[in-house]
């Protein structure tokens, strides 16, 4: 059962490697976008492949783990060719399409909840079930419908542009004689050509410097202390052993931790403050639609500061974390209906820090690696989980359930599970795990400080020049004649 889990887990972690790291790369100044729109359909995950099964299987149990064990494999197999990089030109209305992904997302979000709290009141028969998760894959797939238009016009563009060439009378080149050579000029009513174009079709690729090729010839665990400016493609073992790197680590594990221990013990939080088992169900799907908000969220609104405002990315990080302090404190001390206000916060605040992690992660150390580094930064949940949910949060709970026994005077038998009820189960644990988190800020603060220089900059420099070389590239060889052509601005 061990290996059987070990498999499982790690199944997800290579579509999310696949999936995500692609993207980021492909739309490199959209990185925050791209990444809270992936990260925001995880979050939605479960509750779509619910409505699948019920829709499927009805409520067979042993159907279940079936359904988990084909599903995923045969999308997987479905869009393998999908996922590659490709040389992506920034269109003038690329975000506008991703905000119309957000768009639908957030319908299919809305949906899943209504749907969830209608199931929960009423006997649903398999034929709703269908009905409901057809509706889930309209949703689902409606984002296609976008795409389709999207080439299309941009298909139809390029047809439009090909043709006004053709039937243009004006000449892109004319040949003046100057002193007996012939000598290209461009025609004053034609497109113009700007010196980067002549200067990639006529100049012959440059030798690298000797030192540069012998930098490249150094082993790499030599140069390991010595890493790039950020924003340049840092080796692995750079990234691992950077001082920004350990901060990122050590916040995200303070952040991550609190917020998932609160998560996976919902439903005992609840018991033990006396909420009734309807509204403990409430509170798992607040804690699902709310992480997904907070994906989409933070990926959002962080992209928009960091590009109109030079506003640093781990600065809202910190902000999150602060943030989430709230939720712990109302579980501490079991505020009155307090319980449904945390699950929105926790959810929100669980959701939006994995966007802003992996996004950092990018943006500080470069995409060269993105894959590994991505990993490595999703370790810290386990470890954070681990320290804070096993180590504190579960010894602690037993030691308040013994300590009830014992002033019951009930002798609890050997493999009898320990039940706690009252305030006083999870008070000091949350009370450490708010600290912790508070701790956890003030550590990544000294990150917004050591990059506040790198955020001032253009963060997305070295992609757009790459973004223009690529779209000039792609306008000399499709043309044949090197003639760059510009795109009408239409709509």
């Amino acid at each position: 059962m061990c290996l059987y889990i070990c498999i499982g887990a790690n199944s997800q972690t290579f579509a999310n490697t696949c999936a995500l790291v692609t993207c980021v790369k492909n739309f490199p100044e959209s990185r925050g976008v791209v990444l809270g729109l992936l990260k925001g359909f995880v979050g939605l995950s479960g509750a779509i492949i619910t409505q699948l099964y019920y829709a499927v299987y009805g409520n067979d149990s042993k159907a279940l783990i079936l359904f988990i064990g084909w599903l995923p494999a045969a999308i997987s197999f479905a869009f393998l060719r999908t996922i590659r990089i490709m040389k992506v030109i920034q269109l003038p209305k690329e975000l506008i399409v991703f905000y119309n992904f957000l768009f639908i997302s957030l319908g299919l979000a809305g949906f899943l909840m209504i749907i969830i709290v209608v199931e929960q009141h009423f006997q649903f028969s398999r034929a709703a079930y269908s009905g409901s998760a057809a509706a889930v894959l309209v949703l689902l797939f409606l984002p296609l419908a976008i795409v389709i238009k999207e080439e299309y016009d941009i298909w139809m563009r390029k047809k439009l542009q090909a043709m006004n060439g053709s039937s243009s009378q004006l000449k892109i080149v004319t040949e003046q004689p100057i002193g007996g050579d012939m000598v290209a000029q461009p025609s004053p009513s034609s497109c113009s050509i700007n010196d980067a174009a002549i200067t990639t079709e006529v100049e012959a690729p440059k030798a690298l410097p000797t030192s540069q090729t012998q930098q490249e010839q150094v082993s790499c665990f030599k140069t390991v202390f010595r890493p790039p400016t950020r924003g340049d493609d840092f080796t692995i073992l750079q990234a691992l052993f950077s001082i920004d790197m350990f901060i990122l680590f050590f916040s995200t594990i303070c952040g991550i931790g609190g917020t998932l221990t609160a998560i996976d013990n919902l439903g005992q939080i609840g018991t033990s403050l006396g909420y009734p088992t309807k509204s403990i169900s409430t509170f798992v799907s607040l804690v699902s639609i709310w992480n997904y908000l907070g994906r989409v969220s933070a990926g959002f609104i962080s992209e928009i500061f960091l590009t109109k405002y030079k506003f640093p990315r781990p600065f809202f990080l910190t902000l999150i974390l602060l943030f989430s302090c709230i939720g712990h404190l109302l579980i501490a001390f079991d505020v009155p209906n307090g319980l449904y206000i945390a699950s929105v916060i926790i959810g929100f605040s669980f959701g939006a820090q994995w966007p802003l992690i992996f996004a950092i992660i990018s943006e500080i150390f470069g995409l060269k690696y993105y894959s590994t580094l991505y990993n490595f930064g999703s370790v810290a949940s386990p470890i954070g989980l681990y320290l804070l949910n096993v180590r504190v949060t579960g010894h602690l709970y037993d030691k308040e359930a013994e300590r009830q026994l014992a002033a019951a005077g009930i002798v609890r038998k050997a493999g009898e599970e320990l039940n706690c009820s009252g305030v006083d189960c999870f008070k000091l644990a949350f009370i450490i795990i708010t600290l912790v988190a508070v701790f956890g800020a003030l550590v990544s603060v000294i990150l917004v400080v050591r990059t506040r220089k790198f955020y001032r900059s253009d963060v997305y420099k070295k992609f757009k020049e790459e973004a223009r070389a690529a779209e000039m590239e792609m306008a000399l060889g499709g043309g044949g004649k090197g003639v760059v052509m510009v795109a009408p601005d239409i709509g």
